[in-house]
């Protein structure tokens, strides 16, 4: 319960990042809201790996095997939120909401696999 707890903590930070950038492409720069959800997913991965791999999970090993690792699981994670932020505006949600469910589908999946294979002890 503390690591989720912490992943949260950290999810948190990525989602402020991702979510910042979310709106402005979506507002400023016209994006359509899937797309705009996919930039926010990467650099919110860029966040959340290295604070999950020191505060979260405690990782010692290499940093290289488990980045490449964490991005797979974030690349199918930003998929999967992508998906159902469409879903949601198509099914005449605010994409703000959409997203919101999105991520908390995403967090619960990402934190499971994140545990399993990411950064599992050595």
């Amino acid at each position: 319960m503390k690591r989720l707890l912490r992943y949260a903590a950290v999810g948190a930070a990525a989602t402020a990042a991702h979510y910042a950038l979310l709106a402005v492409t979506v507002e400023a720069a016209g994006w359509p809201a899937w797309l705009a959800s996919g930039a926010g997913a990467l650099l919110g991965a860029q966040v959340a790996f290295w604070a999950n791999r020191r505060y979260t999970f405690s990782h010692q090993g290499p940093w290289w095997p488990a980045w490449c690792r964490f991005h797979v699981t974030a690349g199918a994670g930003a998929l999967l939120g992508m998906g159902l932020v469409a879903a949601g505006v198509l099914a005449g949600l605010h994409y703000l909401l959409a997203q919101t469910a999105a991520t908390f589908v995403v967090m619960l999946a990402g934190f499971a696999a994140n545990r399993a294979w990411t950064f599992r002890p050595g």
